[in-house]
């Protein structure tokens, strides 16, 4: 199952949703803000960053300014739970599935969450010739 973790102002957030809404993608939002965002949460996060907190803490929030906090210097759990009380300094949107990860909306690395069935049935659909043109076939990109 796809998560799309969220904030109420944040437009890239929005368009992850609308893009996953046009797709016909299942996806459960949940909120950063929500009292429902738990440890497991972050850790599956942090888990699936490749480059742990660097990719989904915002070094910029005034929080971490303020604050002075040296992520290299704080244990996975600190991180974590310095999160949870300061859900603020994640970057948004977060997009995780039971193996991709993605961090903010970008047009082309979202296309990796059409499931492959979808995609399988695409490559078929033009290797028949059903798509007229499959060089120049406008969804060519979502399905190679």
């Amino acid at each position: 199952m796809i998560k799309i973790y969220t904030s109420p102002s944040c437009s890239s957030c929005r368009k992850v949703k609308k893009w996953f809404e046009e797709q016909k993608i299942d996806y459960v939002e949940r909120s950063i803000f929500s009292p429902s965002l738990n440890e497991k949460d972050i850790y599956e996060i942090l888990e699936k960053s490749e480059n742990g907190t660097e990719d989904i803490i915002s070094l910029k929030s005034k929080v971490v300014k303020e604050n002075k906090i040296d992520l290299d210097k704080l244990s996975t759990s600190q991180i974590v739970r310095f999160i949870l009380d300061n859900p603020s300094v994640l970057k948004r949107p977060i997009i995780v599935d039971d193996s991709k990860i993605q961090i903010g909306y970008n047009s082309e690395e979202i296309r990796v969450f059409i499931p492959e069935e979808v995609r399988r049935l695409a490559r078929l659909a033009c290797a028949r010739d059903l798509c007229k043109k499959y060089d120049d076939c406008e969804h060519k990109k979502d399905y190679e």
